[in-house]
């Protein structure tokens, strides 16, 4: 893992729709960096996407591996089964035909999987992992930090 970027992420919303907090945690050579943020009017899927964007977007460095955790099954079976280039393939559209739901959030992790090629390994949410368990935390504080 020393020679390997780990990018833990996480995303809350309180209410679904409603104001939601993302948290990512970068490790790397012993070092760790936090970030969150919060979005006033937004959804889970959002604020899951936002996580993994964000903490693609921190990286410094290309020449080492990255691996992407995350207790979204959504993101890791839409990268891993290849989802999104079927919606890419048919026009955004997904299976049922429909158009995709955070098409822009997918487009940016396009262009931040091409250049970090990121491996995506789903992790349990609210479990034992303690990276994930903190990148909860600090999506549900990113609310808190910001209700009046």
């Amino acid at each position: 893992m020393e020679n390997t970027i780990a990018v833990y992420t996480d995303g809350a919303c309180s209410g679904n729709p409603g104001p939601g907090g993302w948290g990512s945690i970068l490790l790397y050579q012993g070092r760790e960096k936090e970030l969150s943020g919060f979005e006033l009017n937004t959804t889970n899927n959002r604020m899951e996407l936002t996580a993994v964007i964000n903490g693609l977007l921190a990286l410094k460095t290309v020449t080492v591996p990255v691996t992407v955790y995350t207790d979204s099954k959504y993101i890791v079976d839409a990268i891993n089964q290849h989802w999104i280039d079927n919606w890419q393939s048919k026009g955004w559209r997904n299976a049922a035909k429909q158009p995709v739901a955070n098409r822009d959030l997918w487009e940016q992790i396009i262009i931040l999987n091409q250049k970090f090629k990121p491996t995506y390994v789903w992790v349990k949410g609210h479990s034992t992992n303690e990276f994930n368990n903190r990148c909860d935390a600090l999506a549900v504080q990113a609310i808190q930090d910001h209700k009046a």
